[in-house]
């Protein structure tokens, strides 16, 4: 098992930026595929991104429209969401998950394909 801690949210302004951390610990964490997840009050967890196992493949919900950025650094067993352009729908608890899959697909937009949560870090976007 991994265990999973975010760090990084808080208070924003529309148009502002902010990153967010997820540090890992426990098993290799180059062994497992992280996704993003956020979840509004009231309305279903809801998918934001993916990142491979090295950091070579990326995939994104369509609302992202190029705003958030993902990445990895293994040797520090962390993974980043880089947000950019916020917008007032955009706040949310955000989560990251690792998912032990060893094969890259569409799949992973399924929250079901993770086994692995951490406890979520709010971000709220201010109009």
């Amino acid at each position: 098992q991994v265990q999973l801690v975010e760090s990084g949210g808080g208070l924003v302004q529309a148009g502002g930026s902010l990153r967010l951390s997820c540090a890992a610990s426990g098993r290799t964490f180059s062994n497992y595929v992280m996704g993003w997840f956020r979840q509004a009050p009231e309305k279903e967890r809801e998918f934001v991104g993916v990142i491979s196992w090295s950091g070579g493949n990326t995939y994104y919900a369509d609302f992202v429209q190029g705003r958030f950025t993902i990445s990895r650094d293994n040797a520090k067993n962390t993974v980043y969401l880089q947000m950019s352009s916020l917008k007032p729908e955009d706040t949310a608890v955000y989560y990251c998950a690792a998912s032990s899959r060893t094969r890259w697909g569409s799949s992973l937009r399924s929250p079901q394909e993770y086994t692995n949560w951490g406890q979520g870090t709010q971000v709220t976007v201010s109009s």
